[in-house]
């Protein structure tokens, strides 16, 4: 059976990876001064930053429409005996519910939940492209990744909450405190939602690595088949060779994968955002 794997944009796969595993991409749409752009196509986090940077208002996303997923579809769909894709939580944006309604206009088209984002739910699509190697329906196929979303591990730690006030995600009051106190929150993907799981203190490079160590050390249950990633918006070459040198040093993963997160995430957690993610067994 031939099963073709797509995804929205906001599974934060490089270009190699995509390449690599026949991924199609459907990007989300950025909103920047009222004009419409889209994510890591006639957009780039870079720019976003710049904008920001210089006074401009925060961007915005909003998510793959169904007509945009029809057109998506229609193809893929014709071409292939089925197609599996895969979306952002649905705790996070309507893209998964716009997707399924789309896909209901197929009779071998499905849409799944990963139940996270950035490369967590990269993992989702990489661990889909393994397992459509061999899947004998597009049924069981969907049922076996929505199994294994619950073994995806992901967080990310925050030098800077500017974004996060911006977007309404943290208020001015916390931020401050967090200032003051050179706090830089972790944040943890959990049952498809966002939450602080811990608050790590001083310069941000020796967060990191001790985030990085906390995550990792001691660890028996991890599914070191499947790749780690490290993925940050834009942090410093100090912060980036600390991070890369305590996952190494660890030596548990066959693959590390070293990503970019792409205009998604970037609008919502800006510069100075760095995650570790992987695969429990």
């Amino acid at each position: 059976m031939r099963i073709k794997i797509t995804s929205d944009s906001t599974c934060d796969l490089s270009p190699a990876i995509v390449d690599q595993y026949n991924i199609s991409i459907v990007p989300l749409t950025v909103i920047k001064d009222g004009r419409e752009f889209k994510d890591n196509v006639t957009i780039t986090p870079a720019e976003i930053f710049a904008h920001v940077a210089g006074g401009g208002a925060l961007c915005s996303t909003t998510a793959v429409s169904i007509g945009e997923y029809q057109e998506f579809f229609a193809p893929l769909a014709a071409e292939y005996d089925g197609v599996l894709h895969i979306n952002i939580s649905a705790e996070f944006s309507s893209t998964h519910q716009n997707a399924c309604l789309a896909a209901s206009e197929f009779d071998n088209v499905v849409a799944v939940d990963s139940r996270n984002l950035s490369t967590g739910q990269g993992l989702v699509v990489l661990k889909a492209c393994r397992l459509a190697e061999t899947a004998e329906s597009l049924e069981l196929l969907k049922a076996d990744l929505e199994a294994f979303t619950d073994k995806v591990e992901a967080s990310f730690v925050v030098d800077k909450l500017e974004y996060l006030v911006k977007g309404g995600r943290c208020s001015s009051a916390a931020a401050l405190g967090a200032n003051l106190l050179n706090l830089k929150p972790c944040i943890d993907v959990k049952d498809g939602k966002m939450g602080v799981s811990k608050k790590y203190r001083g310069k941000y490079d020796k967060c990191l690595v001790s985030y990085v160590k906390e995550r990792l050390e001691g660890r028996e249950d991890l599914d070191t088949s499947m790749p780690i990633f490290i993925t940050q918006t834009k942090v410093s070459d100090e912060c980036y060779a600390g991070v890369r040198e305590a996952v190494m040093a660890q030596g548990l993963f066959d693959t590390v994968y070293e990503t970019v997160a792409g205009c998604t995430v970037s609008c919502h957690c800006g510069p100075g955002t760095l995650g570790i993610l992987f695969v429990r067994k």
